[in-house]
């Protein structure tokens, strides 16, 4: 399965934060769209980095002024992207190893979508759920 076809189900608008805005704004965006991260884009609305809540409660620990900082102070500046191309086993893969959920979707460098370890492992569910649902129909319509 390719990351493309999560995107065709999940659709490509992205929530975005600019690098000048403050963290209070981002948490409120987080919190209002129910969303576990962020991708910061320049004014060319290019990736820049991604805010994550893991970034967030990691920079409360040590600073409680947190609200007061900007987005640049705390956010994941080196940043891994996908591309719709990419396969999504190799990308659990990679998000697994490298310990983090949430990827930015490129193409030609423009962001196209953002995806989660949860919307990989919810699409391979639904591909072997249809799988599974195909082999039982197969094998009744052999009984009958």
């Amino acid at each position: 399965m390719k990351i493309r076809q999560i995107l065709s189900r999940k659709g490509v608008n992205v929530i975005t934060v600019h690098p000048e805005q403050f963290i209070r704004e981002a948490i409120a965006l987080l919190v209002k769209h129910q969303i576990g991260a962020l991708v910061v884009v320049d004014e060319n609305r290019k990736p820049v980095g991604i805010l994550s809540e893991r970034d967030i409660i990691r920079r409360a620990a040590q600073n409680e002024a947190l609200f007061s900082e900007k987005v640049a102070d705390i956010m994941t500046k080196a940043i891994i992207t996908g591309i719709p191309q990419d396969d999504t086993s190799s990308v659990a893969a990679t998000m697994t190893q490298k310990r983090f959920r949430h990827l930015p979707i490129v193409e030609d460098g423009d962001l196209v979508g953002i995806i989660s370890i949860g919307d990989i492992l919810k699409a391979e569910r639904d591909q072997y759920r249809g799988e599974i649902d195909t082999l039982e129909t197969r094998i009744m319509a052999g009984e009958a």
